[in-house]
């Protein structure tokens, strides 16, 4: 934080102990180190704080993202219709399109894969 040297340290006691005198000087660095201590918990306690706050943004964050996509919900749809057989009760276009993809792309694969063979 503070770039200060032991010199620096040192010529701030000698300035302490010529201005305070020698009879109080134990007494205002027993001060002097309690008000630091609870600056240092002050600023402990806020840091912790911003962070939290930062945590909780990103959190809504997340969760607002997760709400806009409506592809999620329509996946959680077709899973519930699912019968326990495996079969699917009704079939909708968009999971043909899926299968469809899917199927072409394990093609495709299978073709790269034999030419890479040869």
């Amino acid at each position: 934080m503070f770039d200060i040297g032991f010199s620096e340290i040192v010529l701030i006691m000698v300035i302490a102990l010529i201005v305070v005198g020698p009879e109080r000087l134990p007494r205002l660095a027993r001060s002097t180190g309690l008000w630091i201590g609870k600056i240092r918990g002050f600023v402990a306690s806020v840091k912790a704080e911003i962070d939290h706050e930062l945590a909780a943004e990103e959190l809504r964050k997340t969760l607002t993202r997760q709400a806009e996509m409506p592809e999620l919900e329509e996946i959680i749809e077709e899973a519930s219709t699912i019968q326990p057989t495996g079969k699917k009760a009704a079939e909708s276009p968009k999971q043909k399109e899926v299968e469809q993809a899917a199927g072409s792309a394990e093609t495709v694969s299978r073709d790269v894969m034999d030419d890479n063979k040869q």
